[in-house]
């Protein structure tokens, strides 16, 4: 499947329906903190419970989820087993590109990002974002060339946030 338009909000409205416990992390998070750099995705690190695998699977069904990159004819079902045996998913939507990961690099997954995640308003949603912090520990762990230069993005936003902080 080609992924519709992006549409962040659509996939964020979606989670909050089915009840998906999650932190928005990657390139979004960053432009959510400030950067500048442009992502065509949104990725999340999500809560591996039984009942946050049931939701995150109804929501990615009602998104039309397919693997990114897959055979179109390949059935694979983001069922909860699906998603419990993998990391990452990088999906394509008819809301845009979707990556769910259980356990973002440099990361213990979703319990240890959600402990310093900021709450901020996308739309009417409030939506937990990774702390800049965590975003540049994931970046640094990534270690992809594309990453480097979104680390000194993240870094001087970090800095930026300190000095304005009371």
């Amino acid at each position: 499947m080609k992924p519709g338009p992006f549409d962040p909000l659509r996939v964020l409205e979606t989670l909050a329906r089915h009840g998906v416990r999650y932190v928005v992390i990657g390139g979004f998070a960053g432009r959510l903190w400030g950067s500048t750099t442009v992502t065509d995705d949104l990725d999340v690190c999500y809560a591996r419970d039984r009942k946050n695998l049931e939701s995150l699977s109804r929501a990615l069904r009602e998104l039309h989820a397919t693997v990114r990159g897959a055979p179109e004819d390949l059935p694979v079902p983001p069922d909860p087993e699906t998603l419990a045996s993998g990391d990452p998913f990088k999906f394509a939507t008819t809301a845009g590109n979707f990556g769910c990961l259980a356990t973002a690099a440099g990361s213990q997954g979703y319990s240890d990002l959600i402990a310093g995640a900021a709450e901020m308003t996308i739309g009417s949603l409030r939506v937990p974002v990774a702390a800049v912090e965590d975003l540049i520990r994931s970046k640094r762990a990534a270690g992809r060339p594309t990453d480097q230069a979104e680390l000194e993005i993240l870094s001087a936003l970090k800095e930026e946030i300190e000095r304005s902080s009371p």
